[in-house]
């Protein structure tokens, strides 16, 4: 019986494993069948992976990390290609994970190349250096100067080699150039973390500018060495006579499209535009590069179509191009030559040359190349905002008119001037309503924000921009040469006071705006993920990317918005009631930190006092504030004042309260129930979002985080800082420490608009 059935098991095991071999094959099959109907798509997701693995830079915390992911990317690229046995499945697989491994370790390069000082710690010093860059903001009545550093007078190393300072316009001497000496006394700050939780990353961004201090300038300003010509350049020249012939904001767009100035903008002004969804227009990018080449070859032809010889040659159309290429070239200069111009330049000279060699004018794989050369020259950049939006817009306009039905509804055709008109209007309204779906993930993770009414007023305002006021700013410019620019310049005026207008209402509109301020890291990447899947492939397998982005919709919508925001300092401290008001603590808040906390409350709007806030007692010194969560009352206690309150009357307090906030050190005795988050917490922490319901504590720093711009802040300052009992951690303190640290003063327990 038992030799009977050992035969038995062994044919039932040798058919499954036939039948797995078979299932397999089965699937290896219909994989290759649908990645042979997508050979012409494949090559684009090489520009993708390397995205991914410069981002995955950014987010891994250390060397080790770093190192683990680039050995296991190559390895599964290894892997793919010593397993393969033909097809595209292993070769797509092998490619992917090497692209990965590229961008890791690129931006890994770059983080460590571009590595500079860091100043350690705040500080105010008489310095001097060459200007190496001269941005006027007449709108703030500042200019900005940065400074490559000679000499430094403050007891502080390491020294930064090149700071960044504001000045009054009152204070800047006359003669103030790229390639001057300057000498200034300027207090100085490092570079800053963002100030809360998903806030913006000033110091990253330092890091890779080579920024190692910024600050503020006091008069006299002295210019040691002017330069040998003292004259402003073109693009300076050019800022400074628009401004003067167009005042107010009207002016400060017309510098922004003409030179990318954009610091004479009111702004108020500024923020309409953002809020309006129009924030685009202001910085020169691709939509401004397309409108000069069109119109430079648009002039071309025309003027060289009158000569006979030239038209009947029929190479009009190669030196239309060659002239484009030279006015997207010279278009970017003028404008600084930043990096999203740059981008722009190069895919409108990509363009150019498919143009030329009778391809295609405009499709997946020259916006994949852009993003290939950008990755390639600044792997930083992928992490920012301007990468993310503007190819997220491109890609999502290419991608939406290859799709055969829309490319079918919007096609030309013989038919009535009205339905032609109304079938142009209708492709803006779904270019415009697929660009902003494209685009609000992104503007919701980096500005905690979602426009509402952009594509309406995108609609409006990017035909009035590209037709009317480009062009006709581009005559009243050529005009002025003779004198005779003032009638262009009242028409430019007019089209922009309509721009503003546009702007202004629809940021005024109820619900113009809605916030959303807490997005995970993880639903971001699952929303970009899906939507580069649905935008990249051209089967119905492409509909698999809904899946992604529904998930990391409702991840987004369903995770809870923090109660409890603190910043990094300590100083600033917002809570959010059940009704969704957010309140602040102190009740001198600048109108940027203002702005800062309500965003990251999810409030569109301006937030109230805590101590006119409901269920908070606050005096001068502390606020003692009562919130329902979670089912049980949470008790904060915060201080508010640079006074010290009495141990004895401080320590009981603590004690009650469930967290302690705080910007100085507290007593060891004065320890929260739960949490408590004071000068030597925050110094590790940095800014805090407390969620009271999930008890989740969100935090700037993380432990371990090993990135650059934050380890050079951390050992430059250990270095800097001197070894005194003054700065000893607090938990060192011994009871007579702990007296000195905390004077009494004459009324400071008193509390003053509310009982404790």
């Amino acid at each position: 019986m038992a030799s009977s059935a050992a035969p038995a098991s062994s044919k039932a095991l040798r058919a499954l494993q036939t039948r797995a071999r078979l299932g397999i094959a089965l699937i290896r099959g219909r994989i290759e069948h649908w990645l042979e109907a997508e050979r012409d798509q494949l090559v684009l997701w090489v520009p993708v992976a390397l995205c991914a693995g410069a981002g995955a830079w950014f987010v891994l915390p250390d060397a080790r990390a770093w190192a683990a992911a680039l050995l296991g990317s190559l390895a599964i690229a290894l892997a793919a290609l010593a397993g393969a046995r033909g097809g595209r499945g292993p070769a797509l697989l092998a490619g992917v994970a090497l692209a990965v491994a590229i961008g890791l370790a690129l931006t890994w390069w770059r983080a460590e190349r571009v590595a500079a000082p860091l100043l350690a710690r705040p500080v105010i010093a008489t310095i001097a250096g060459t200007v190496t860059r001269v941005e006027p903001l007449p709108a703030r009545r500042l200019v900005r100067v940065t400074l490559a550093l000679r000499g430094w007078d403050a007891r502080v190393v390491p020294v930064p080699a090149l700071v960044r300072v504001n000045l009054e316009t009152t204070a800047v001497p006359t003669g103030l150039a790229r390639g001057a000496v300057l000498r200034v006394r300027a207090r100085l700050m490092p570079p800053a973390p963002p100030a809360v939780p998903g806030a913006y990353d000033f110091a990253r961004v330092a890091w890779f500018a080579g920024l190692g201090a910024s600050g503020r300038g006091f008069a006299p300003v002295t210019l040691l060495s002017p330069v040998a010509m003292t004259g402003e350049g073109v693009r300076e020249k050019l800022t400074r006579h628009i401004e003067a012939t167009l005042p107010g904001s009207a002016g400060g767009i017309a510098a922004a499209l003409a030179t990318g100035d954009t610091g004479a903008i009111a702004e108020d002004d500024a923020e309409a535009m953002r809020r309006a969804g129009l924030a685009h227009l202001l910085s020169v990018s691709g939509l401004h590069i397309t409108a000069a080449v069109a119109l430079v070859m648009w002039l071309t032809l025309r003027l060289l179509a009158l000569s006979p010889w030239l038209a009947l040659t029929g190479r009009l159309p190669l030196a239309a191009a060659a002239a484009g290429a030279v006015a997207a070239i010279g278009y970017t200069w003028l404008t600084g030559a930043q990096v999203p111009t740059i981008r722009s330049c190069v895919a409108a000279l990509m363009v150019l040359v498919a143009l030329s060699l009778g391809r295609e004018a405009l499709t997946l794989r020259l916006v994949a190349v852009g993003a290939l050369i950008v990755v390639l020259l600044w792997p930083e950049a992928v992490v920012g905002a301007s990468f993310q939006l503007s190819f997220a817009a491109v890609t999502a306009i290419v991608a939406l008119h290859e799709h055969p039905h829309v490319r079918s509804w919007f096609a030309p055709r013989d038919e009535a001037r009205l339905r032609k008109l109304a079938r142009g209007l209708a492709s803006l309204l779904l270019t415009g309503m697929v660009v902003e779906l494209a685009l609000m993930p992104i503007a919701v993770f980096h500005f905690h924000q979602a426009g509402l009414y952009g594509a309406l007023a995108n609609i409006v305002a990017i035909p009035l921009t590209t037709f009317v006021v480009m062009p006709v700013e581009a005559l009243a410019l050529l005009l002025d040469t003779t004198g005779l620019g003032a009638p262009a310049w009242w028409m430019a005026h007019k089209a922009l006071d309509i721009l503003l207008w546009i702007a202004r209402t629809v940021a005024a509109a109820p619900g113009a705006v809605a916030a959303v301020p807490v997005m995970p890291r993880g639903a971001f990447a699952a929303l970009l993920g899906g939507g580069l899947w649905l935008a990249i492939w051209r089967t119905r397998w492409r509909y698999l990317g809904l899946l992604p982005i529904a998930t990391g919709a409702i991840w987004t919508l369903v995770t809870p918005v923090p109660d409890l925001i603190v910043t990094g300092d300590g100083r600033h401290l917002a809570l959010r009631d059940q009704n969704g008001q957010v309140a602040i603590l102190r009740d001198r808040t600048g109108d940027y930190m203002r702005d800062l906390l309500a965003e990251a409350g999810g409030l569109d709007g301006d937030p109230l006092l805590l101590s006119d806030a409901a269920g908070a007692a606050c005096n001068r010194d502390l606020c003692w504030i009562e919130r329902r969560r979670g089912g049980r009352t949470w008790r904060i206690l915060a201080t508010r004042s640079a006074y010290l309150v009495p141990a004895a009357r401080l320590v009981p307090l603590c004690r009650r309260a469930d967290v302690v906030v705080s910007d100085r050190r507290l007593p060891r005795r004065c320890r929260a129930r739960w949490l408590t988050l004071d000068r030597a917490t925050l110094v590790e922490t940095g800014g805090v979002a407390v969620t009271f319901a999930t008890g989740r504590v969100a935090t700037v720093r993380s432990p371990g985080d090993a990135h650059p711009w934050i380890t050079a802040v951390t050992n430059s300052g250990a270095a800097a800082r001197p070894a005194s009992p003054a700065r000893a951690p607090a938990r060192a303190h011994n009871a007579a420490d702990r007296r000195r640290d905390w004077p009494d003063r004459a009324g400071s327990s008193r509390l003053r608009g509310g009982n404790i």
